[in-house]
């Protein structure tokens, strides 16, 4: 259904892919009028591109997005314009141009092609720099605001577009707590006062709560939870999504509930993301020859740990941009005892264990000495060296490690779709 009684947001089935990665994975979302939902997740699941999906900067491969029932696709820059505003993170204004003036940007959807602005542009823009408590800056020039005052200048040439949507990625992100405050505050009286549709990317799982309608949190692209704060927000979904323990205590003024956290889920090192994804799968590697690996079993929806792994590695890269938890060394270096020893939680706490066909040479031998002994307590499945391409340089022990973990049980695959449906079925029959 289009029109005015439709949803200001719709988003069905939304998949994005980047090359070989997979962003946003079947996304479903809605949000009403009047309402203010915050988007949040680890570093890397998705939540800009999902808001980018909404905004129309971004195009799924499959599912679609609707404003107010009509595809975002099928709308033009100016109609969409006329629909959703967009608070980005951080914006670095180029000039130093009054703070009126980059206000007035926003009216650009409502101005005809070539015209300029009107005096219906400038009482807009005066009205959203009311709004945001700016009004007495209105002729400085925009070098002259501080941080938190920059972030309110584009909360009011969101608000100057006059959109039913507003969209916001990470507006409180650099502020002190007094501006994350404010800006929150004046997000929330513009949903309540005005009937706009908001939707917030937010980390602050705290500040989440206490201002959005609901909370929608995304893992590695996918939608893992969806509802009211109180029902989102626990302990349980914390150590699942986040690997961090936590508390939930009640703030006796408001009611409103909180978290406390306490420690990583983990015994020691990086988090361990068990729980809403099957897993963990851990991967071993290095060099570039576990990307494939991550992104596949990240995309097939498991628990992926990786390590050890050095820094400004490729597959470290990896890691970081699909938010798996690892283990890192400084690059060249020889793995240290510590960080051997936070590998070996990753180890102990892996369903499967995957190895990556990578370069082996004295400085991460070590993570193949590691798996000995575990191949009898849990699969281990090493992925076969593509053909020509030697990896071992440590004059033999390598392989002779590699050929002690296949007596001991470890399984040789041939290929990344193979380790895939060894996973899977490796996970169902431990299940």
């Amino acid at each position: 259904m289009s029109g005015p009684n439709a949803l200001p947001i719709q988003v069905v089935g939304v998949t994005l892919r980047f090359g070989d990665r997979t962003a946003l994975h079947d996304v479903d979302l809605t949000a009403r009028r009047g309402e203010l939902v915050a988007l949040t997740g680890p570093n890397g699941s998705g939540k800009t591109t999902l808001l980018r999906c909404i905004l129309g900067l971004a195009e799924p491969d499959a599912g679609e997005v609707l404003l107010f029932g009509e595809p975002t696709t099928a709308l033009t820059v100016r109609a969409r314009a006329r629909q959703v505003a967009w608070v980005p993170q951080e914006e670095a204004p180029r000039d130093n141009v009054r703070v009126l003036s980059y206000v007035l940007y926003g009216r650009y959807a409502h101005q005809p092609p070539f015209g300029g602005e009107t005096e219906a542009d400038r009482t807009a823009a005066r009205r959203a720099l009311e709004d945001v408590g700016l009004a007495d800056r209105a002729d400085r020039g925009v070098f002259e605001l501080s941080g938190g005052e920059r972030q309110r200048l584009l909360l009011a040439r969101s608000l100057a577009q006059e959109a039913p949507i507003l969209l916001l990625d990470e507006p409180t992100a650099h502020l002190d707590i007094a501006f994350q405050l404010d800006i929150l505050d004046r997000v929330r009286s513009l949903v309540r006062e005005r009937g706009v549709c908001a939707v917030a990317a937010l980390h602050d799982l705290n500040l989440a709560g206490r201002y959005a309608d609901r909370v929608v949190v995304l893992a590695h692209g996918r939608r893992v939870a969806d509802g009211l704060p109180e029902q989102v927000l626990t302990p349980a979904l914390l150590r699942e999504v986040w690997g961090v323990e936590a508390d939930v205590k009640r703030d006796p003024r408001s009611g409103l509930t909180y978290l406390l956290p306490r420690r990583l889920a983990g015994p020691s090192g990086p988090a361990i993301v068990p729980g809403l994804r099957r897993g963990p799968v851990h991967v071993v590697g290095g060099g570039g020859a576990a990307s494939a690996l991550l992104q596949a079993l990240t995309d097939d929806g498991f628990a992926v740990t990786a390590g050890a792994l050095p820094l400004l590695d490729s597959d470290e890269e990896t890691c970081e941009e699909l938010g798996i938890p690892y283990v890192a060394e400084v690059p060249f270096a020889p793995l240290s005892d510590e960080v051997r020893a936070q590998h070996r939680v990753l180890l102990e706490a892996a369903r499967v264990i995957v190895v990556a066909p990578f370069a082996v040479g004295p400085a991460n031998v070590a993570n193949l000495e590691d798996l000995v002994g575990r191949a009898p307590r849990v699969p281990v499945l090493l992925l076969a060296t593509p053909s020509a391409v030697p990896r071992d340089f440590t004059g033999g022990q390598a392989t002779r490690l590699l050929s002690q973990l296949l007596s001991e049980g470890a399984r040789s695959v041939p290929d990344v779709a193979s380790v895939r449906s060894a996973v899977a079925a490796a996970l169902s029959a431990s299940a």
